[in-house]
């Protein structure tokens, strides 16, 4: 096992008790290769915005998190974690509720990038932001192609 399969299963493992994720109030949900989900149960420490309603920070944070589960629970010896290359969301409507999910889906994952697509929604299924991420990996870690010209 590589040492970045290792940070990666810790990083699963471990989700529920890491500092910010407490102090956002996340927990894991479900994890499996290529697919993740976490939720964020809103207490009196949870971020808001207009009416009451979850932080827009909070839930771009949710997306950037998601992501990580999804890609982290593929990730082989032959992929270098390199972090978030790009990170876009769109609001759709107030994400109100007890209990605010995303659910993060890895599209499409090549040598050097993954494409993901992440939902945001409430404790009712009602779909309140949809995230679409881009996350790196290194260049030359073990398992890919080396460029033309280079050692």
């Amino acid at each position: 096992m590589s040492k970045a399969t290792a940070r990666s299963n810790a990083f699963i493992e471990q989700f529920d008790a890491l500092p910010f994720h407490q102090y956002l109030g996340l927990t894991l949900v479900e994890a499996k290769p290529g697919f993740g989900k976490i939720a964020l149960h809103r207490g009196e420490q949870t971020p808001t915005g207009v009416g009451g309603s979850v932080h827009g920070g909070v839930l771009a944070a949710m997306v950037d998190i998601a992501m990580l589960v999804a890609v982290f629970a593929e990730l082989g010896d032959d992929k270098q974690p390199a972090g978030t290359a790009d990170l876009g969301i769109t609001y759709l409507r107030q994400a109100q509720g007890e209990i605010i999910y995303a659910t993060a889906t890895v599209i499409k994952s090549g040598r050097q990038l993954a494409s993901i697509e992440v939902d945001i929604t409430d404790d009712a299924g009602t779909l309140c932001a949809k995230g679409r991420t881009l996350y790196a990996f290194r260049a030359g870690a073990a398992g890919a192609l080396t460029p033309p010209g280079r050692p």
